[in-house]
């Protein structure tokens, strides 16, 4: 059998931590997808593997929990593993740990897609023969449901940059996030102490596009989306 669970030391370096010295809420999503491709790529499923035979992982939604976020310098432990594929859908679970404590959970939600057809493409058929797969989840949060018709205050918009720009030719998925916060003051962020935040990645965006982003709050739940020229979602936040 296949070991699924991938685990590696880290060091949190500054280029990652926001103006607290923590870790900042970004770049733990841009840590997270680091640490998913690098499982995929020991799977033999990462992106050499995958566009080899015609398909592309997509990401549909990311949760993240933070319980303690990790100082500059620290060293933690980072552990992902996939959980048993639903069809054309499956989750990837992840960890940030000191020790025996959980400082961050998160996990995301995956579809294949299969670039020859234009279609999805089974799960269950990309993973490698003999792959020990589990139920074992890192969070106990199920994604929220996003009501449709949402309207906002308009807070800032953002045009894509080259640099946001991925291996796929689209924006990548952590530099919505990175987008979305830096719409933030430091000043407001010291006021954001939010448990949850959740990632909706609706429509892929391309450089030279602006994205217009709008939030609303109810109940103690910041709402956030970004909408493209045209009209269309491209993505949604939660953060509670």
């Amino acid at each position: 059998m296949i070991n699924s669970i991938f685990k590696k030391d880290f060091l949190i370096t500054p280029s990652i931590c926001d103006y607290s010295g923590y870790l900042s809420v970004p770049d733990t999503f841009s840590v997270l997808q680091d640490l998913a491709t690098e499982s995929a790529d020991a799977l033999g499923v990462g992106f050499k593997g995958m566009a080899a035979r015609n398909l592309f992982w997509l990401t549909a939604k990311t949760i993240v929990r933070f319980y303690r976020r990790p100082f500059m310098s620290d060293v933690v432990t980072l552990t992902t593993w996939p959980e048993k594929p639903d069809g054309l859908k499956c989750f990837r679970d992840y960890t940030i740990t000191s020790g025996n404590e959980v400082l961050i959970a998160g996990k995301t939600l995956w579809a294949v897609y299969d670039t020859k057809t234009g279609g999805l493409h089974k799960v269950e058929e990309v993973y490698p023969e003999g792959l020990e797969l589990t139920d074992d989840t890192a969070l106990t949060e199920d994604f929220s449901r996003i009501r449709p018709g949402f309207t906002g205050e308009e807070f800032g918009k953002y045009t894509i940059r080259s640099t946001d720009i991925d291996v796929g030719g689209h924006m990548n998925n952590a530099a919505y996030v990175h987008a979305f916060a830096g719409l933030f003051s430091v000043d407001q962020w010291k006021t954001m102490n939010y448990p949850i935040v959740e990632v909706h990645f609706k429509n892929q965006c391309f450089e030279g596009e602006t994205l217009t982003f709008s939030k609303s709050y109810e109940n103690d739940v910041l709402h956030a989306e970004a909408v493209r020229d045209d009209g269309k979602v491209a993505l949604q936040v939660l953060m509670r």
